[in-house]
């Protein structure tokens, strides 16, 4: 006879299937939707009148019956939200966001993430954005689980806690989910089109954004692992304790918060309640030694009126000390950040890069210096995109614009007039033409001011301009750019640019005599090394020379080795399209219609043609918008100003 060993039983519960149809709903749910979905229907019918459910928007009676009381025994999932009205964004918006989510060195294995919707686990990025792209609005969430590194599975948590939205909402939803493993809670990134089922703009309810969906997913991640227990929670309130960033425990706090106190009473119902008051006893501890609480009396505390706003911006800072440990790893670098009190450029590697909170398309840069440091970024108009890892960037304070100086000293009652700046420079020696050009480019800003009305035009070549037009201009620049100006020097890394045919940051180096002792070690001495690998490569093909330890070069070393790069990349490209190459020179316009921008050794050009030859042009980021349409270059000493439209004179 077999013996039995119920020891050995062990109950192993797996995560709800998914059931599609309204009969995955509870009654409530279905109850609900119906609720919602007459609302919505009366307030279409009423004009949309103050009040009627199209205002309130769609889920709002499902957050009402569900209320915003959740048992301390749910499973937490944190749910950060952002309705993003496209227009004001921008046209790249979208695309910029979905890029930074489908990334290199997010997945479970480090590698590219793959993105997925509610039927395919390999969703078409592409297409979701094509078809979103006239949507008025885009909703982006981050969905993290507490107990994420405990669910099986995250793409089906997400596609079931988005098909119980849907059931809530009426109506289906189009959406794609990227899971991101890159941090020590995994999350999942989820964008929503603003469209629903029908076509029409989809209006979720705040009440239901709020706490509708934070519910949701609260309860779907307790269908799953099972309630909290005892030993759980209160594990997690002790991990808050001496936690430098607002937690749950600030919370609790906050809301025991009377006449600007809080009293911790000594009688308790239970060996629980004792517990919990111990713990925020002793967070009232830990925010006494950080100076943001005081003992006023036994049991009594008061609490600095900014104590969330110090504890949040702790919590930001200690992100960025993180973000710096992954981008540099083992390597040693002091950390520091850039803003616009900074006292001087910061030039170096760019180490990473990314999204700052990742639901906003704020993004970040991490250098890694020649001083030593590691420095922290922040910059709003940067297109990740443009800016290669390993590449060599520039930052500095922002400043103010050395038109607008020109324009202010050049103004006489409070009027800027073309004509008389084009005598001024003209008697100063300009020629016609470079005066010209001048002049235009002090035209272009004052535009671009009267656009965000600093300056108004009152004619033709007559501008009134206000008498703090610097300073404006330096804030109008800071709200677009950010407090500091990014320069790429190169697209190459360190590496690379040793034995690049083209002319490097390397051999600007050279040129300007900088050495970069190796003093410190950092990244400073990987450019030592490197530069004296480059003397090397130079010297093999007669361009350098080293003489009693001190570096020759030759004369217009950058020249030549533009020309080379450039001569390379003509003779590929001429092959490609079948067009012969015209080189520009100083004082050509070149004419033509923008194909592409191609990246070489020697930084990044555009290609225009005419249909019979090409020219590569020095490419600057405002053109960009132009692709495909046919502008003119006017190239004089280096320096290339754009043009849309056919111009006369020399072209190609």
């Amino acid at each position: 006879m077999r013996q039995r060993n119920d020891d050995s039983f062990r109950l192993e519960p797996k995560p709800p299937r998914s059931r599609d149809g309204p009969s995955s709903l509870s009654f409530l749910s279905q109850v609900a939707r119906e609720i919602g979905r007459a609302a919505g229907d009366l307030g279409r019918l009423s004009g949309g009148a103050r009040g009627g459910g199209a205002r309130r928007g769609r889920g709002w009676a499902m957050a009402r019956l569900m209320g915003s009381d959740i048992g301390p025994r749910q499973r937490r999932v944190v749910i950060k939200a952002r309705l993003v009205v496209l227009k004001q964004a921008g046209p790249r918006s979208a695309a910029t966001h979905l890029r930074y989510i489908v990334r290199e060195g997010v997945n479970r294995e480090g590698q590219m993430a793959k993105a997925y919707c509610a039927e395919n686990d390999v969703a078409d990025v592409k297409a979701f954005e094509d078809r979103g792209r006239d949507d008025r609005h885009q909703f982006r969430f981050i969905v993290a689980p507490e107990d994420g590194l405990d669910l099986s599975d995250l793409c089906d948590f997400t596609r079931q806690l988005m098909q119980r939205m849907e059931g809530d909402l009426g109506t289906r939803l189009e959406w794609i989910a990227v899971d991101h493993w890159d941090t020590d809670n995994p999350h999942t990134h989820v964008v929503l089109r603003g469209k629903d089922q029908t076509g029409e703009n989809l209006v979720i309810g705040r009440e239901y954004i709020s706490h509708g969906m934070r519910k949701r997913a609260r309860e779907l991640a307790t269908d799953w692992l099972g309630p909290r227990t005892d030993l759980e929670i209160e594990a997690s309130l002790r991990r808050d304790v001496d936690q430098e960033r607002w937690t749950g425990l600030d919370r609790k706090l906050h809301a025991r918060v009377k006449e600007g106190m809080v009293r911790m009473a000594a009688d308790a119902d239970s060996v629980e309640d004792l517990r919990h008051r111990a713990l925020l006893i002793g967070r009232l501890q830990h925010l006494q030694s950080m100076g943001l609480a005081r003992q006023f009396e036994p049991g009594g505390w008061e609490l600095r009126q900014d104590a969330q706003i110090v504890l949040q911006r702790l919590g930001q800072r200690r992100d960025i000390i993180r973000t710096m440990q992954r981008a540099f790893g083992s390597q040693g670098r002091e950390f520091a950040m850039v803003s616009d009190t900074s006292p001087g450029p910061v030039v170096g590697r760019l180490a990473a890069k990314g999204m700052a909170g990742e639901l906003h398309d704020k993004p970040y840069l991490i250098i890694d210096g020649l001083d030593g440091r590691g420095h922290y970024v922040k910059s709003k108009a940067t297109d990740l995109a443009g800016l290669p890892v390993d590449g060599i960037v520039e930052v500095r304070a922002r400043v103010e614009s050395v038109a607008d100086r020109n324009i202010a000293a050049m103004a006489k009652n409070g009027c800027y007039v073309r004509r008389e700046h084009l005598l001024e420079l003209r008697s100063g020696g300009r020629g016609c033409a470079e005066s010209e050009e001048i002049v235009m480019g002090h035209i272009r800003r004052l535009e671009a001011l009267r656009r965000a009305r600093i300056v108004e035009r009152v004619s033709d070549g007559l501008w009134t301009v206000p008498t703090d037009l610097v300073e404006r201009g330096k804030a109008y620049d800071r709200a677009r750019g950010g407090d500091v100006a990014l320069k790429l020097h190169s697209y190459l890394s360190i590496q690379r640019q040793t034995s690049a045919i083209g002319a490097t940051w390397l051999d600007q180096q050279l040129i300007n005599g900088r050495g970069w002792a190796a003093v410190g070690g950092g990244f400073a001495a990987e450019v030592h090394q490197a530069m004296n690998m480059r003397v090397d490569f130079l010297s093999e093909r007669g361009l350098a020379k080293r003489q009693n330890g001190q570096v020759l070069v030759a004369r217009n070393l950058v020249a030549t080795l533009r020309a080379m790069d450039i001569d390379a990349a003509a003779k590929s490209l001429a092959a490609e399209t079948g067009l012969k190459h015209r080189p520009i020179a100083d004082g050509l316009t070149v004419s033509g219609t923008y194909r592409r921008s191609v990246t070489l050794a020697s930084g990044r050009f555009a290609l225009l043609d005419d249909g019979l030859r090409f020219s590569l042009v020095p490419w600057r980021p405002a053109i960009e918008k132009m692709l495909g349409r046919t502008i003119n270059a006017v190239i004089r000493k280096d320096v290339v100003s754009w043009q849309l439209g056919k111009q006369r004179g020399i072209s190609i």
